[in-house]
């Protein structure tokens, strides 16, 4: 998927200075993979492995915005760069 606007990113895509990121992807079965596509992921790069792992906890928590009966289902894969 590409990135609409690129000047909007909060930080570089690159996981040069980043090396801790989180792969975020959906399950086959996910009806969001009908307007996305089945082979969709993105990845969100930190520089250090407490920041990553702060954002994951966030990022897989129920979210306040979310509707009562929601229940997403994004793949969230910790990873390091090698």
């Amino acid at each position: 998927m590409l990135i609409a606007n690129p000047q909007n990113l909060h930080h570089p895509t690159s996981s040069a200075l980043r090396p801790y990121g989180i792969r975020v992807s959906l399950p086959r079965a996910d009806t969001f993979t009908l307007l996305v596509g089945s082979d969709w992921q993105t990845v969100h790069w930190f520089e250090s492995a407490v920041e990553r792992d702060r954002a994951l906890a966030d990022m897989a928590r129920e979210h306040e915005y979310s509707r009562a009966g929601d229940r997403p289902t994004p793949v969230l894969e910790a990873i390091q760069a090698p």
